[in-house]
Order: structure tokens, then sequence, then C-alpha cells
């Protein structure tokens, strides 16, 4: 079982979204996810409004630039 590093992402609500810029200059906007589970580790491990999941591989990311989502 991961242990909750308590991600300061956190006090941004619970939906944000995350423009992750990877090395070698790709970017990806991934939108509607969920901060209460975020998983640190070697791979960034969440969920998203659709149920689905989605894991980064840490050692190829720059950056990360967060958004808070407005809530509905």
């Amino acid at each position: 079982m991961s242990v909750d590093l308590e991600s300061s992402v956190k006090s941004q609500g619970q939906w944000v979204t995350k423009i992750i810029h990877f090395i070698h200059g790709e970017k990806k906007t991934i939108e509607g996810v969920n901060t209460h589970t975020i998983r640190q580790g070697q791979f960034t491990k969440f969920l998203l409004k659709d149920e689905s999941y989605v894991m980064i591989n840490d050692k190829n990311v720059l950056m990360i630039e967060i958004f808070k989502e407005n809530q509905l």
C-alpha cells in the first residue's frame, strides 16, 4: 500500500487541470484530476473525473502547472 504524501495540490481544491511539461519539449494537458487520489512515486498516479487512472513516469517530467477548476 502506498503512503499519501499529502500533495500540496490539494490546496487548490478537489478538481484541477494539470499541464505536464516533459523532457524533449512535449506538453500534455490533463483535465479533471482528482487531487485526493494523487499518489507519488517512480510513477505518479491519479484518478480522473471519468474514473480512468493516469500514471506518469516522473523521471521524464520537467515541470507541472496546476489550475483550479471551477466547481459547478
